[in-house]
């Protein structure tokens, strides 16, 4: 089997961590002190922080999560930096998530915040620091595979913890220079070590919510920030000829009533329709170019294939294979969904295939499939269907 990725004997070396101000990535900051590194601490400023400052939402990056690490980072005796990545934040997560709901999917701004925020832009500030590693309060394990020459990306202990679901896309370059140290941990025995250390933050609540919609209303929000993309995708199926254009239709297209616009609505969504009904109906498919919402019974929202795009493989370094690669192994749709088995075929250009053995329930546009082999995560893409 693989051994530990972690580095023995790392006396004085610098590694950049992530901090968002939570107990995980602080107590990250002290297990890495343990380890004999040298931390630095910081803190992306990622959007507008005005967004957050709503009463009884649990975000993070507020700026009250800000004053948070640097307090913590005080307290252990480490550097710390607040860095502004808006910029980078609106066009990469912002955008994307508001054209993703207009392509009438739905996205995972947390995944892609992953990708190309922390994992992309905090290796460039390790490199300008002279940092090693670059470390994150994520629940996951590293290890290197000596007989393949490669690093895996693994299960945390803590499996109600477990986290590889959103870390998918990471390659081999990343996870030799990436550390996890809460991987090792149940999440109780994390916030035990924040509380004998004395860090502030040992019972503090975890962020929940997306960070730049502090309502929760993600139609309310692309509504405020993008009225006019919103507008131009209503307005151009506003003119389709066709009498079910702003309806709810059944899964044989009859008309069962108006929605209040299909980018409100997403796959398995029961609550909120505004439809009665003698029976629960849900929303089983989102017609963005007929601006129609499909409604069916719970039945309907089982399926046994998915397409995906954009996959990742993370044991391949050489890039992707000439030929399509099969493999038996198991799959997530959603974070919190249980493994269920299939076969994967992987295309040269990045296109998957997934057939479940089992029927798998409300599969979404948007969202992320994720594939298993046992305890260790091989990768995955974004659903396209």
């Amino acid at each position: 089997m693989g051994v530990s990725a972690d580095i023995e004997n790392s006396i004085e070396k610098k590694c950049l961590v992530a901090m968002s101000g939570g107990v995980d990535s602080s107590v990250a900051v002290y297990l890495m002190k343990e380890k004999g590194y040298s931390p630095i601490g910081v803190t992306m400023m990622l959007h507008d922080q005005d967004l957050s400052c709503t009463a009884g939402t649990h975000l993070c990056c507020t700026p009250d999560d800000i004053e948070d690490a640097r307090l913590v980072c005080s307290a252990l005796g480490v550097p710390f930096y607040v860095v502004n990545f808006m910029d980078g934040f609106r066009e990469k997560i912002i955008d994307n998530f508001i054209e993703t709901y207009l392509r009438g999917e739905t996205p995972n701004p947390c995944i892609d915040c992953n990708r190309y925020m922390k994992f992309g832009r905090l290796f460039e500030m390790a490199d300008e620091k002279g940092c090693e590693k670059v470390v994150t309060g994520h629940y996951a394990r590293i290890e290197y595979d000596e007989s393949k020459k490669l690093y895996r990306l693994k299960r945390a202990v803590d499996r109600t913890k477990d986290q590889t679901y959103v870390l998918y896309f990471l390659n081999q370059e990343q996870l030799s220079r990436l550390c996890f140290p809460l991987g090792e941990y149940e999440k109780t025995a994390a916030r035990d070590i924040a509380e004998e250390q004395g860090i502030i933050v040992a019972r503090k609540h975890d962020s929940q919510d997306i960070c730049f919609v502090p309502d929760g209303d993600y139609a309310g929000f692309m509504e405020r920030e993008a009225s006019g993309r919103v507008r131009d995708a209503i307005d151009g199926v506003s003119s389709v000829d066709d009498e079910a254009s702003g309806m709810f239709i059944d899964m044989d297209g009859q008309i069962i009533g108006p929605h209040k616009g299909y980018y409100h609505y997403t796959i398995g969504q029961r609550r909120g329709l505004g439809i009665p009904a003698a029976d629960r109906l849900y929303v089983v498919d989102i017609i963005p170019e007929k601006n129609q919402v499909v409604l069916g019974s719970n039945d309907d929202l089982f399926t046994r294939e998915v397409e995906a795009t954009d996959f990742n493989l993370i044991g391949m370094p050489q890039g992707r294979s000439e030929e399509d690669v099969v493999m038996h192994v198991t799959a997530k749709v959603r974070y919190r969904a249980k493994d269920t088995s299939g076969v994967l075929t992987l295309h040269p250009d990045g296109k998957a295939s997934f057939v479940f053995d089992e029927p798998v329930r409300a599969v979404t546009p948007g969202q992320s499939l994720v594939v298993y082999d046992g305890e260790y995560c091989l990768g995955g893409g974004t659903i396209t269907k």
